[in-house]
């Protein structure tokens, strides 16, 4: 009717937070009937010893398991068809993932292929999936990606040079097991880029077009939680404090985007994934604070209490706010050790076209507040070189 607020959802798996949860895959494996799995993970995470650990659980259940960690840190979708193979040749009937964004979105893809059985690249866009995957269990080694609470998976295709973004509360795991133990071994620079994708979501999440109190209320403790913790969780790694608080910041800015998407900042970002094979966090944090001042006047309240919750003083913020909150994440950013340029990175004016175009085509435009034209996209990138 007219005059009434639009309607909001909010969606969200199970969740077990806490020191040991990784150690209950076993029990939920148990619990969901399964009697083989596929634990999807990479070599970094084997050997800090996550997966032994998750394994470890698997077998004292009576779970058998298949080991898949042939995951690059932004997954192709020849890794996703793979994985889907060997799942079937092995006639397993769940998957348990061990890792950071990139496995656990392996681990999504690899259940919509051996549920829709056709190509992963068949399921770009939003609602695309129609058949459910098999049980997940997932477990996120890393404070960043929330892709454990999410209904996003981003694969890389490998053809086209782009990522592709699939949306569909079909990705949702049954179960996180968010254990802040597994962050102890993140290196700083891993933690600095996983954290600043924490704020990056939660700053996305607080200004899109389809946010709700629901989704406000997780973005603004994520964001403030980002503000107190991250450099103790890059400069003292043993905080366990620093890291439980990392952990749940992430949480709580996953189930935010997760429900309100995200924005200008990730359709770029992912731009640059997947022509460049960049590290997501990386670009996330590069391009931010460009993009806050072209939307800022199209989201100004949501800014301001974005600016409460990075600690900037009501008269910093009544003076300029959209300098203020930008100020307060550069600062973040240049503390967190993530202090170059996209030029550094390897990117060109060359390459800005190209990028720009497949920026536009990212389903995350949809959510920013402010549509931004061809030619726009082009000077932020422009901008951050």
């Amino acid at each position: 009717m007219a005059g009434q607020p639009e309607l909001r959802k909010f969606v969200a798996p199970e969740l077990v937070f806490g020191e040991g949860a990784r150690l209950l895959a076993g029990q939920y494996a148990r619990n969901y009937g399964l009697s083989r799995v596929l634990v999807v993970t990479d070599p970094g995470v084997e050997n800090a010893g996550w997966s032994d650990d998750v394994v470890a659980g698997l077998t004292g259940s009576g779970i058998e398991h298949v080991l898949f960690d042939r995951v690059s840190s932004n997954p192709r979708s020849a890794e996703v068809m793979n994985g889907a193979a060997t799942y079937q040749e092995y006639c397993c009937d769940g998957i348990v993932t061990v890792g950071g964004g990139s496995c656990i979105d392996c681990a999504k893809g690899i259940g919509i292929v051996v549920s829709n059985n056709n190509h992963i690249l068949t399921f770009e866009g939003v609602d695309m999936v129609h058949i459910p995957m098999p049980p997940l269990i997932s477990i996120p080694t890393t404070a960043g990606s929330a892709a454990d609470v999410s209904q996003f998976a981003i694969i890389s295709d490998e053809y086209r040079h782009v990522k592709i973004a699939i949306i569909s509360k079909a990705t949702l795991p049954d179960v996180s097991l968010s254990d802040p133990e597994t962050t102890m071994t993140m290196p700083p620079e891993l933690t600095s880029y996983t954290g600043m994708d924490v704020l990056c979501h939660a700053g996305e999440a607080l200004v899109s077009n389809a946010s709700s109190p629901f989704t406000d209320l997780f973005a603004i403790e994520a964001i403030r939680l980002v503000n107190t913790n991250l450099l103790n969780a890059i400069n003292n790694p043993g905080d366990r404090t620093a890291r439980r608080n990392m952990m749940l910041a992430s949480s709580y800015a996953g189930l935010a985007f997760s429900n309100a998407s995200l924005g200008l900042v990730h359709a770029m970002a992912h731009s640059l994934g997947g022509l460049l094979d960049l590290p997501h966090g990386e670009c996330n944090s590069l391009l931010l604070e460009h993009v806050i001042p072209f939307n800022f006047n199209a989201a100004r309240d949501k800014y301001i209490m974005a600016a409460s919750a990075l600690g900037i003083s009501s008269h910093e913020s009544d003076t300029d706010p959209c300098s203020s909150v930008v100020s307060r994440i550069h600062d973040l950013r240049v503390s967190a050790g993530i202090r170059g340029s996209l030029s550094e990175l390897g990117v060109t004016r060359d390459h800005i076209p190209r990028l720009a175009k497949n920026a536009l085509n990212d389903p995350c435009i949809i959510t920013n507040p402010r549509i931004p034209k061809l030619h726009e996209i082009e000077e932020l990138y422009v901008s951050s070189l």
